[in-house]
């Protein structure tokens, strides 16, 4: 039984046709505009039209950035697309001949690797997408965890520093302001003001007139001293996060996916070392373990596909 996932990103939408395996069949990607919601839910239609054709499709999950409710049918809010309140399952559902979820593409993403990927051989497991921002999922005794309102699992904001940074979404000190490629950027910025360790990364922005994601990952694979000090910030902040998470979740694994996670073992090992420095009662319990996402960029197809075949076989 095939069904579509399709992934809405910021300037582009991915599309696959997914096998109960988790195979991608065939897929389709393509830009569209994030300010205009009717454009975005045309190229959804029409790209799940494209997809379904002549195939054997039994439902088709769209996932998008925002809090949907826990009917995965409306989206309550969404940070990137003028979204409040939109009835995205009922107005998609009109058009197309097919069952459809809602998911958060978090969700979606944490999902596909805990039945296809890193985390297919627990049964619970925390996901963290490192990129610009800092995304979760939940996955309890085999159950994506998604709380009463259906906008749990938002890891990012978790309150990592009291009264610290200002975050996007109102508070204060959260994990995303400290452990995400966002916060990587800043952190090496201020190493290459500082000189010292940070000459490397001062080279690099006098070269490039400004310091990008690329540079600064170009630095860490190539041992860069001040890029690597930047980056085990970043894991040091993530792995005090973790050690929370752990006090109330007691996951098995930690999955770590999204840009900043391409660093593998250096990004860990700074991780692993924060999160027993913090870790309540340690030595008392099984402490868990921690690796990097498989699927990478089709994670959020692959889940958002199986979590709409999901759907449609419990009903």
């Amino acid at each position: 039984m095939h069904a579509i996932g399709i992934d809405i990103g910021g300037t582009k939408i991915a599309g696959a046709l997914v096998d109960e395996a988790g195979t991608i069949i065939r897929s389709d990607r393509r830009p569209t505009s994030a300010g205009d919601p009717a454009e975005i839910e045309d190229a959804v239609v029409a790209m799940i039209r494209n997809l379904a054709e002549g195939e054997d499709v039994i439902a088709a999950g769209v996932a998008a950035a925002g809090f949907i409710d826990a009917s995965q049918s409306t989206v309550y809010y969404a940070p990137n697309i003028n979204w409040r309140n939109e009835p995205l399952r009922e107005k998609l559902e009109a058009r197309l001949d097919l069952p459809i979820i809602i998911e958060n593409d978090a969700n979606a993403a944490g999902w596909a690797e805990f039945c296809f990927g890193a985390g297919r051989n627990y049964s619970d497991m925390v996901t963290l997408t490192i990129g610009t921002g800092v995304g979760g999922a939940i996955v309890s005794r085999n159950q994506l965890f998604r709380g009463g309102f259906g906008v749990g699992a938002e890891l990012g904001h978790l309150r990592l520093i009291p009264g610290g940074l200002p975050c996007g979404c109102g508070a204060h000190g959260c994990i995303e302001q400290y452990g995400s490629g966002r916060a990587l950027l800043r952190i090496a910025n201020e190493f290459a003001d500082a000189g010292g360790i940070g000459l490397g990364l001062a080279a690099a922005r006098a070269r490039a007139g400004t310091l990008t994601g690329v540079d600064v990952s170009a630095l860490i694979q190539a041992g860069d001293g001040g890029a690597l000090a930047a980056l085990r910030q970043v894991g040091s902040a993530l792995g005090q996060a973790c050690a929370s998470l752990a006090a109330v979740l007691d996951p098995q694994v930690f999955v770590f996916g999204g840009g900043v996670a391409v660093a593998g073992e250096l990004l860990l090992e700074p991780i692993r070392a924060a999160y027993l420095e913090h870790l309540p009662a340690r030595g008392y319990h099984p402490e868990a373990e921690f690796t990097t996402a498989q699927l990478v960029n089709d994670a959020g197809v692959v889940g958002a596909a199986d979590l709409a075949r999901k759907h449609v076989i419990e009903q």
